[in-house]
């Protein structure tokens, strides 16, 4: 049975129009269209996990809801931190701060699957040990050390990180028919 914990919306992340009409006044603009495109897809991946979850899930607890609002939080972090990523053409600490929160949203999604494993036996089947999302939070945390140093090898991480998970989770995925 399908239930919605609050749902996961798409952010709209703010993209400034150029003052000219030739393809250098773009130019200024690719880091941020940059770390919008990256921040598009990890949202994409999130929401598509997320629609995949709650089909395998026939029972939700006070503490599921809690620990989806908590997933939501850092979610509605990414616009904030994506913008200030861009705007500063991918400078050390707000890449850091983008992968820190990439992190904790794999953290929050984490618990939150954690909390309906308790009650939802076909979900634990489903995840496992989940050695893909342990890789992916190990890899947030090699992203945000080396942005300290290379941020651009931090922000290749994170795409890495993306490019792991852009298909849906086929071990969940497998567990319904749509």
């Amino acid at each position: 049975m399908y239930r919605n914990l609050g749902g996961i919306t798409i952010m709209v992340l703010e993209l400034k129009v150029p003052h000219g009409d030739s393809v250098e006044a773009l130019l200024p603009l690719f880091p941020v269209f940059l770390s919008y495109v990256l921040s598009f897809v990890y949202v994409g991946i999130y929401w598509n996990n997320h629609h995949h979850l709650m089909h395998v899930v026939s029972r939700i607890t006070g503490g599921a809801l809690w620990g989806n609002l908590h997933f939501l939080f850092w979610l509605s972090l990414i616009p904030f931190v994506t913008g200030w990523m861009g705007e500063n053409h991918f400078s050390a600490v707000p890449v850091a701060c983008y992968g820190f929160v990439l992190f904790m949203c794999s953290v929050a999604y984490l618990m939150l699957v954690r909390c309906l494993e308790a009650n939802n036996d076909a979900l634990k089947d489903a995840v496992g040990s989940d050695r893909k999302g342990k890789i992916s939070m190990l890899l947030y945390l090699i992203g945000v050390a080396a942005s300290c140093g290379w941020p651009m090898l931090g922000f290749a991480v994170y795409v890495l990180v993306a490019i792991i998970w852009f298909l849906p989770d086929r071990r969940i995925e497998s567990r319904y028919k749509s």
